[in-house]
C-alpha cells in the first residue's frame, strides 16, 4: 500500500472544530465527552499536532461517529467514485498505522477501510468506538492478532473475522511482516 499519498492530518483539526461548533459545544464539553484534555483538543483543532488513532477514536465517539467517518468528513467532498489518489490516507504518528478510507461519501451504512499495521505494532480501541458499528476484518497479507475483550483471534492471510458485541479491542501485527487488512464497517 502506498503511504506517500495525501496527508489529511492538517484537515482533521478543522473538521473536529466544525463538528464541535455545529453541536454548540465548548472545548470543555468536548473534553468531558471524549476524555481528551482541552489543551490537546485546542492544539488538534489548530492543526498544531497530529493526533493518534486512540485520541481520534475517543473524539469521534463523542460525536457519535466512527473514526473513518470523521476522517472522511475531513477530506471528502462526496460523489459515487473515489479514485485511489483521492482516498484519504492517515498515518498514526505513535504507531505508524496507516489507514486508507476506500469508500466514497454516501448515505450507505457501509464503509471500507484498508489498514497497514507495521510489524510489531499494536493499536488499541475502547469498546465505545464500536458502539455505533458492526465490523468484519479480512486479512490480505501478514499476520494479525486481534484481541476482542478476553478472546485472541490469530488471523492468517485470507481469514475473515466478524466482530461480536462491542468490547475493548487490540490489533497487533506480530510480524515478521506488516499486517495489511480490510475492515468493512456497517453503521447501525
Amino acid at each position: 500500500m502506498d503511504v506517500i499519498a495525501n496527508d489529511i492530518s492538517s484537515t482533521i483539526g478543522r473538521r473536529i472544530h466544525t463538528e464541535r461548533v455545529a453541536r454548540s459545544w465548548s472545548l470543555a464539553e468536548l473534553a468531558e465527552r471524549s476524555d481528551v484534555s482541552k489543551a490537546m483538543l485546542s492544539t488538534i483543532e489548530r492543526g498544531m499536532t497530529s493526533p493518534t488513532a486512540a485520541l481520534l477514536v475517543r473524539i469521534a465517539a463523542a460525536f457519535g461517529m466512527t473514526l473513518s467517518t470523521l476522517i472522511a468528513r475531513a477530506e471528502l467532498e462526496g460523489g459515487g467514485l473515489l479514485r485511489e489518489g483521492d482516498q484519504p490516507l492517515w498515518r498514526d504518528p505513535a504507531t505508524g498505522y496507516v489507514r486508507r478510507h476506500l469508500s466514497p461519501v454516501s448515505d450507505m451504512p457501509l464503509e471500507l477501510i484498508r489498514i497497514q499495521l507495521p510489524a510489531g505494532a499494536k493499536v488499541s480501541f475502547p469498546a465505545a468506538s464500536y458502539a455505533f458499528i458492526r465490523q468484519q476484518i479480512w486479512l490480505i497479507t501478514g499476520r494479525l492478532e486481534f484481541t476482542e475483550g478476553d478472546i485472541v483471534h490469530r488471523l492468517e492471510p485470507g481469514d475473515c473475522l466478524a466482530l461480536g458485541a462491542p468490547s475493548d479491542c487490540v490489533f497487533h501485527a506480530p510480524g515478521p511482516d506488516a499486517a495489511d487488512y480490510l475492515v468493512a464497517l456497517a453503521r447501525r
